[in-house]
Parts: C-alpha cells; sequence; structure tokens
C-alpha cells in the first residue's frame, strides 16, 4: 500500500515540488496551506508522515504539532526557516520526531522520510509480537501502545514510549544517551543527544508526581538513563 503523506507550508512552491519529489517514488500526499487547514487534515486522515513548516498562517506549525499530539503519535516532521538551536529543541517539546532546517535538498528530505517510515514500520511489527509489560505501577499494553500508572491511562507520544518500553524491559541497565539515540531515534538519524534529554524530561513530566526527583527513570550522572522503581 503506497505511504500517505501531508505536506503543510504556506509557501505553495515548495509544496509543489515536494509534492512532486514524494509522488515520483510512489507516495500519495495531501497538501494543506495553513495551520487549520492542516489540523482538520490530520484529523480525517491516518498519514505516515507529516512534513510541518512551523512558519504557517491561522496556527503555527508548533500549535499544529500539539494539537495532533494529543489524538495521534504518527510521525511529524517540523520545516523550519530558522537555524536557532531554540527553535529545533522547541519543536521537539511539542511532540515533534524530526526537523529540517531551510533551505534543504530534496534527496535528504527523502531520505528523512523513508528512515522514519523504516522505523515506524519496525516498530509495528514489533508491537505485534510483544505483549503487555507489567513493572510495580506501570503496565505497558505493548499492542495498543497504552501506558497505565496506578490503572490510570497516561498519553505518550510514540518516541516517548519507545523510550519508556526499553527501558522498563531492562530495569537498572544505565543506557548513555548516544546508545538511546542509536536505539530508540536510529542510527541514520541526524539530530544529536539533547533530543534524548528533551524526550525523558517530557516522558518524566507526564509520567512522574515529581519530575525533579523521579520514581520511575532515573539519571546516572555523567552516564545516562535507567528505570528503577522503589
Amino acid at each position: 500500500m503506497a505511504k500517505k503523506v501531508l505536506v503543510v507550508d504556506d509557501e505553495k512552491l515548495i509544496v509543489k515540488g515536494i509534492r512532486f519529489s514524494l509522488e515520483q517514488d510512489g507516495m500519495e500526499v495531501d497538501c494543506a496551506y495553513d495551520g487549520e487547514e492542516a489540523l482538520r487534515m490530520a484529523k480525517e486522515n491516518l498519514y505516515d508522515m507529516i512534513l510541518l513548516d512551523v512558519m504557517l498562517p491561522k496556527l503555527d506549525g508548533f500549535e499544529v504539532c500539539q494539537q495532533i499530539r494529543e489524538f495521534s503519535d504518527m510521525p511529524i516532521v517540523m520545516l523550519t526557516a530558522k537555524g536557532d538551536d531554540m527553535d529545533k529543541i522547541l519543536g521537539l517539546e511539542y511532540g515533534a520526531d524530526d526537523y529540517i532546517t531551510k533551505p534543504f535538498n530534496i534527496l535528504e528530505v527523502k531520505a528523512r522520510i523513508k528512515a522514519i517510515m523504516r522505523r515506524t514500520s519496525a516498530g509495528t511489527q514489533k508491537k505485534e509480537d510483544s505483549k503487555v509489560i507489567e513493572a510495580g505501577d506501570l503496565k505497558l499494553d505493548c499492542e495498543s501502545r497504552r501506558l497505565f500508572i496506578l490503572g490510570k491511562e497516561v498519553n505518550l507520544t510514540a518516541k516517548e514510549f519507545d523510550l519508556l518500553e526499553l527501558l522498563v524491559n531492562n530495569p537498572n541497565k544505565v543506557y548513555g544517551r548516544e546508545n538511546l539515540l542509536n536505539l530508540v531515534w536510529g542510527y541514520e538519524y541526524p539530530g544529536d543527544v539533547r533530543t534524548v534529554d528533551v524526550h525523558v524530561r517530557r516522558l518524566r513530566e507526564k509520567i512522574e508526581n515529581n519530575p525533579s526527583e523521579p520514581k520511575y527513570v532515573h539519571t546516572k550522572w555523567g552516564v545516562g538513563y535507567y528505570y528503577s522503581q522503589n
């Protein structure tokens, strides 16, 4: 089945170029030119990938990304014209899976899309083979990709779930940030280890009563992160 992509940018020439290139690779491409239209289409369709520009009319890309994350974990790649690191990290804070800085090479965009789609497909295959993991207060249903703490569901993004699943499956094993980046995001991922720190912080904000004194995901200073429940 053809992969389905939503391209969101208010610059129609950019959208046209990306659409043409992806369709050449056999993908099905929808287009949106403002934030409200993008959000509506994301609610009405199931996409394998959303390419989402930051600077958009009506709702900006960060707002769109944040609202999509309330109902879906479909992969989102932010397109940003700014080279500022804070913009990139901010994009990840809102639940984006990756970012690409403009001006970009369309071949790089296609390579990044394919890498993320491969990881997503592998994750789907993996979850079909897996089970329910219970660890103290935590219950991870790996088939439906849902987390429950003391019976209450906690909504996680795809990467947050992958990260927690890896740590919970290997209690007390300390993973370095570089190692986590490779295992969860893949060796082809061009981002740096700050991506891991952002996701750990966001994960703690969702699952810990007091994120500064974590009960589940702990830091081994100078080494990395590990799961333990006292």
